[in-house]
């Protein structure tokens, strides 16, 4: 399985969001990509996001130093 990080720390929205979308068009269907992000409104711009046909917000967690991980597979 394909992984790719994207460190989308210290950008507020919609910057990480639009970044990872960019990122997606090149990851492989069945592919994962691994957000890195700071901006506490994420969580909900992410969770919107992987609603949409063709991706899957597998999990997310919030570090200790306030950084949030996400990790989206690319299903179609």
């Amino acid at each position: 399985m394909s992984e790719t990080i994207l460190d989308a720390r210290g950008l507020i929205c919609p910057l990480p969001v639009l970044r990872a979308k960019k990122m997606l068009n090149g990851v492989p269907a069945g592919g994962m990509l691994i957000v890195l992000a700071t901006d506490p409104g994420s969580v909900s711009d992410f969770q919107a996001f992987c609603r949409q046909p063709g991706y899957e917000l597998v999990e997310w967690a919030e570090d200790l130093d306030g950084v949030f991980r996400y990790c989206i597979r690319k299903t179609g």
